[in-house]
Formats: C-alpha cells, sequence, structure tokens
C-alpha cells in the first residue's frame, strides 16, 4: 500500500484536501469503547460523516443516546450506523436477547402489516437513542436450508414472501427516520460457505437470479430503501471474476442499470476474509468504491485509528495513480452526505411515532409453531433445561443469551438449567435432569449430527420430552410437545416458555 504523508501535507492545497474529506467520508468504521473516542471527534471534522455501533459499543439505551449525543456535537448530520436486524442478530439488545422477533418468525406469521409494525417499533428505539441508519433487513432468500449464516435471518423460502415483508420492513424502520440497508446484494440465501470466512460460490444460472434472488430487491427499491448492502459472493452467471462487492457488473451494471437503483451501496464488512483474506483490505477498498460501492462497511474486528488513516490514504493513493478515478469517489462522497442530509431532516417523524412496546412479544406469540403427540402431559412442577448450543455464527455472535431456561426458572420455581454440546451431549443431560421432566432446547437440530442424536438418547430414555426448536425448523417436530419458534429473540424463549406452561 502506498502511504500518503497526512492530509496536513496537502493543507496548501484544496484540492488534496477535498481529495481526503471526500475519501474519509466514504468509510463507516467502528471504535471501541462507550462513549465518543477523541480520534474519531477528530476524524469527524476531518470529514467523516459515518460511524458504526456494535454490541461492544452497547450497554444501554440511554448511554447509547449519550454517546450518540457526544458524536452528533461534532457533526449534526452525522450518520451513525448500526447492525440491528432484530432476533438472532442484535446489536441494540445485544446483552438481553431481542424483544423483537426476526425475519424467519415474521415470515412464519406472514402478515406484512404484523412485520411494518415491528420494523417501526424498531425504528422509533433506534432514533430515540440517535441511531439513524440501520443495516437491515435481510432479503436473502432462504433456498438453502443448510446455509450456515443466514437462516433465521431470512424472511423465508420463497420469493414473493421475502418480496413483500422486506418492503413492508422497509416502509416501518424509514417511516420513523432510520434509514434502511437492504441486503445482502445479489442474495445469499444459496451459500453453504460463510463469508465471514472465506467466498461463497452461487452457481445458479441467469434465469434462476433473476427469479429467485432478484424479486426482494425489486421489491425493497420500489419500497424506497436508503440503501443497499452487497455481499461478498461470487455468482459466475453475473460476474465469473470477481464476488459481487468488487464486481462493475454486479453493483454498476445491474443494480444502478438494470434495477435503476440510485439510492446508497454500503459493502458489506471488508474484514471479512472474503475480502481481507483474498484482495487485502486496502486494495480491496479501492476495487468496492471503482466497482460502484459508495460507503465502507469496516470496525467489526478492525475499529483502530490506524485503520481508518490507512483506508484514507488507499484511496488518495489509488485517485493519484489513476487507479481510482477521482469523480467516482466523489460520486460515492455525495450519496453519503446525501443520505445524511436525508436522516437529519427526517429527524422527527420519529417522534411522530406512538410506542407500541409489546409488538414484539404479540408478533413472537403468533410465530409459534405447537405440535403435540400422545405422551403429552401437562408440567406439575420444576423441570431441568437442557440446552444444546452449536458454535454461535459471526453474524449472530457469542454475546448474546437465547434459549428459555431464563423465563421457565421464573414461571416454575425451582427449575433449573444447563447447557451441552458435541459427543455424548443427550446422555450428560439425562444425567443433570435426575427425575425432573426435561425441556431440550435445539437451534438447527437439522445441521448438526450431535445434535439429532442428543435428542435421540434423551426421547428413547424420556419420551415425556418437551422440544423447543429455537433455529430452522426444518427437522420432523418430534418430543411429546414440540414447539418452533423460528428464532431465538429473547421474546421468542417468552412465548415459548409460556407454550411450555399451556402444555
Amino acid at each position: 500500500m502506498t502511504t500518503i504523508a497526512t492530509t496536513a501535507s496537502d493543507s496548501g492545497s484544496a484540492a488534496g484536501d477535498t481529495l481526503a474529506r471526500n475519501a474519509l467520508a466514504v468509510l463507516q468504521p467502528g471504535f471501541d469503547g462507550t462513549t465518543a473516542p477523541d480520534w474519531v471527534r477528530r476524524r469527524i471534522g476531518e470529514g467523516l460523516a459515518s460511524v458504526a455501533l456494535f454490541g461492544r459499543n452497547v450497554v444501554s439505551e440511554e448511554q447509547v443516546t449519550s454517546l450518540t449525543a457526544g458524536l452528533r456535537a461534532e457533526r449534526d448530520d452525522l450518520l451513525v450506523a448500526i447492525d440491528e436486524e432484530s432476533g438472532d442478530v442484535t446489536r441494540l439488545d445485544v446483552r438481553t436477547g431481542s424483544s423483537f422477533p426476526g425475519n424467519h418468525a415474521l415470515g412464519a406469521v406472514d402478515d406484512p402489516g404484523l412485520t411494518r409494525a415491528v420494523s417501526r417499533e424498531l425504528g422509533r428505539r433506534l432514533a430515540a437513542c440517535g441511531v439513524n441508519f440501520d443495516w437491515a433487513p435481510s432479503a436473502d432468500v432462504n433456498a438453502n436450508p443448510d446455509n450456515p449464516v443466514i437462516g433465521v435471518r431470512s424472511f423465508g423460502a420463497s420469493p414473493d414472501k421475502v418480496a413483500r415483508h422486506t418492503a413492508a420492513w422497509v416502509e416501518g424502520l424509514q417511516s420513523t427516520g432510520v434509514a434502511a440497508c437492504t441486503k445482502h446484494f445479489p442474495g445469499h440465501g444459496d451459500t453453504n460457505v460463510d463469508s465471514h470466512h472465506a467466498v461463497p460460490r452461487i452457481d445458479v444460472d441467469a434465469d434462476t437470479l433473476y427469479e429467485r434472488e432478484l424479486p426482494p430487491f425489486r421489491a425493497a427499491i420500489a419500497a424506497g430503501t436508503r440503501a443497499i448492502m452487497s455481499a461478498h459472493i461470487l455468482v459466475p452467471a453475473l460476474d465469473p471474476d470477481r464476488p459481487g462487492t468488487l464486481s462493475r457488473r454486479v453493483l454498476t451494471d445491474l443494480l444502478r442499470g438494470e434495477l435503476g437503483y440510485q439510492g446508497l451501496i454500503v459493502t458489506d464488512g471488508m474484514e471479512m476474509r472474503a475480502i481481507s483474506g483474498t484482495y487485502g483490505l486496502e486494495h480491496g477498498v479501492v476495487l468496492a468504491i471503482a466497482a460502484g460501492a459508495d460507503a465502507i462497511c469496516v470496525g467489526g474486528g478492525l475499529c483502530d485509528e490506524n485503520t481508518v488513516l490507512g483506508l484514507r490514504d488507499a484511496l488518495v493513493a489509488a485517485v493519484r495513480s489513476g487507479e481510482l478515478p477521482e469523480e467516482r469517489l466523489a460520486d460515492a462522497a455525495a450519496r453519503v452526505r446525501d443520505l445524511a442530509a436525508w436522516t437529519a431532516a427526517a429527524r422527527g417523524d420519529a417522534g411522530k411515532t406512538a410506542a407500541d412496546p409489546e409488538i414484539g412479544l404479540v408478533a413472537a406469540r403468533r410465530a409459534l409453531r405447537v405440535t403435540r403427540s400422545g405422551t403429552a402431559r401437562p408440567l406439575t412442577g420444576p423441570v431441568h433445561v437442557a440446552q444444546f448450543n452449536p458454535a454461535p455464527n459471526i453474524a449472530v455472535g457469542d454475546q448474546t443469551p437465547w434459549g428459555v431456561a431464563t423465563e421457565l426458572e421464573r414461571l416454575l420455581p425451582g427449575t433449573d438449567s444447563a447447557s451441552f454440546s458435541g459427543e455424548g451431549a443427550g446422555a450428560a443431560a439425562l444425567a443433570a435432569a435426575g427425575g425432573r421432566r426435561i425441556v431440550a432446547v435445539v437451534r438447527d437440530e437439522h445441521r448438526h449430527d450431535w445434535m439429532r442424536s442428543a435428542l435421540d438418547t434423551l426421547l428413547a430414555a424420556r419420551p415425556d420430552t418437551v422440544v423447543v426448536e429455537m433455529g430452522l425448523p426444518q427437522a420432523a417436530p418430534r418430543g411429546a410437545l414440540h414447539i418452533a419458534t423460528y428464532g431465538a429473540a429473547r421474546v421468542c424463549g417468552v412465548a415459548a416458555a409460556e407454550a411450555v406452561l399451556a402444555g
């Protein structure tokens, strides 16, 4: 990477200052801490137009409100972004679990009005905290149930269903003045590789892509989504050489040209190994802007000032070398500032939205699917909750609690719980339960052989076991009572615990 000395060395050049400001404007970096760091404040003054919040930045809504107020003291129209999908992927409720069910639960209910109401309440909460840009919703069609990273983040496997709920989600969120960022274009649903680790490849023909993956994005564009996030996936039918984030054919020719989208194009996290491990972070950022991206998501992992300065300098150097046209960088920066202006103008819309704090639990209850067998019988006392924990994917993270144990311990005093994983998990759960009735909690049973074996062991010995599936309910229902929640949000656990007691 060629390093520019610093913008200070360009202080005598209006062109150099403009170039550096534009380079900063396209970055959406994260940072450490629960207050605004001095270096972030300083870079905002030099042109940084966006920052990103992650779970590490969130303690409470009051703290986030104070944090964003401190940042906006430097720039009133600052974009403050967050990866808040609700459901399994939550940052605002990272320590408790989400107050809203995720996309798959909303898709299971299939009431766009409910979806719109849920996203409206989420938007109201975000706006009240000073967050005005949400990297959501996921518009991916869950064509591959073994997908390791999408799963319950999708509204479902039907393009039509995903399209109508994506549109409703965008409309609800943006009615509060919070910009939606529909993701992951051109569609991450039919992958069996997590792009956090490597480059996924979707080998479908163009007809399949247009009929299955693209309808939700068309619907989002028609609904007025203010941003669209690119996916780090290789789709040979569109571009055999470069993943979507780095592909002019995908971002400029297809999204801008063919689909007519005029809003902001944001990259997925650039530290993800699909990009940084293949092209390098700095070079990947230059290629993304050249391909048609307008804003660079970075900071989920690398969240220091040197990363921001290195990316700024890489963009400046690319313009000066001729690798990146200066007008392309200027256009990208202008689109970022346009979105910032929209959010500033729409800021009052959140105050017009009536609070509906129970809508998340209402939606979670409606999403439940309960299947009873002949061995079902009411619970008469404390139970043992055996939670079978798969390895978390990076998008969800490992900070957020999930399950039904907390709520059942409240509803059934004397209830205890333990977590199990791997070979022998079923036998260990049986031993821990003693003579108590067992509530087994699983997540994507169909994807984990050890989890399936654990349930086999439990049900063979204790056919009255209750099974709660909090992932994709692809496996056949089994157990005396089987409850599918379509996601692991906190409210899904509350709704499932209520159903366990109802029998």
